[in-house]
């Protein structure tokens, strides 16, 4: 374990509650391989008093932060300049400092991409079903249109959330690549059946509810159809057991979690992350989560 010094900068997580994050873990893993003076640490800050937070970090010289729920979307007033896909996405998911102003970015969707492409899988040109419309939605859909998918067809329960997203991609990013169709309709299936990228980004089949499944019924997928759930807890859902049970190849919201990650501690570091270390730390973390119930 790193020696904590008088020169040790500090980064961190601010969300609440925020004791579940897998973030310190991970990055303290990161930190520590790379012999770097940092430490990662939780800050829990109640939203009523994160305007009073910011400030205080600004004053503390805090390096950089992930942000989580219920501060991503708030925290796109609090800061001075804001990246193009957070302001595509509408939330924030990383803060760093540069003396007295704060920057805003989002890493998740193209964590999302770079796990893709880090798994020989390239979105350009690719037909892709996303199931859910929420903020990771927001960021996994912006990311594959900038990544020149063919189409992206978006099915939610709340078909008008689904509808508002498309309309979103439609006019900011390119005309026609999203549409959306009918939660658990035979057009879904439809699509399902002939795409080359699907993607869970709801979380049904999450911890404690590990036997739920977001699509009733599986069709038969394309024999090089790409299977994607978020979710990394547990890390083999019901929808990825379904999908594996035709052949299909699946990747698990490790890979999303740990790129994204990376991203952020990139632009905190200026160093390249390694990958391999923030994996393993994560999965450790998992394990020892699930022992103790």
């Amino acid at each position: 374990m790193r020696e904590i010094l008088g020169t040790t900068q500090v980064l961190g997580v601010i969300g609440y509650p925020v004791r579940h994050s897998f973030s310190p873990p991970m990055h303290n893993a990161a930190l520590e391989a790379l012999d770097l003076d940092f430490c990662y640490v939780a800050f829990e800050v109640e939203p009523v008093r994160l305007s009073a937070a910011i400030e205080g970090m600004k004053a503390l010289g805090i390096v950089g932060l992930n942000v989580t729920i219920p501060h991503k979307e708030t925290l796109l007033s609090l800061v001075d300049e804001i990246g193009e896909e957070a302001r595509l996405i509408g939330a924030l998911n990383t803060l760093y400092f540069d003396g007295q102003r704060l920057y805003g970015d989002n890493t998740d969707g193209r964590g999302f991409v770079a796990s893709l492409r880090a798994g020989g899988e390239d979105p350009q040109g690719k037909q892709v079903v996303v199931l859910g419309a929420g903020g990771s939605a927001r960021a996994v859909t912006v990311a594959l249109a900038r990544a020149g998918a063919k189409e992206i067809v978006l099915a939610n329960r709340t078909q008008v959330r689904a509808e508002r997203l498309a309309e979103m991609l439609n006019t900011r990013l390119r005309p026609g690549v999203a549409r959306v169709v009918q939660w658990q309709s035979a057009q879904l299936q439809y699509e399902l059946g002939r795409a080359d990228l699907i993607v869970n980004t709801t979380s049904v089949g999450m911890h404690p509810q590990e036997e739920a499944c977001p699509v009733a019924d599986l069709p038969p997928l394309l024999p090089e159809a790409l299977v994607y759930d978020i979710i990394y807890n547990p890390l083999e859902t019901v929808f990825l057991r379904r999908a594996m049970a035709q052949g299909a190849r699946t990747m698990n919201g490790v890979e999303m979690l740990v790129y994204q990650g990376a991203l952020s501690f990139q632009l905190w570091t200026g160093r390249e992350p390694p990958i391999e270390v923030m994996r393993e730390a994560l999965l450790r973390e998992l394990q020892v989560r699930q022992k103790r119930g």
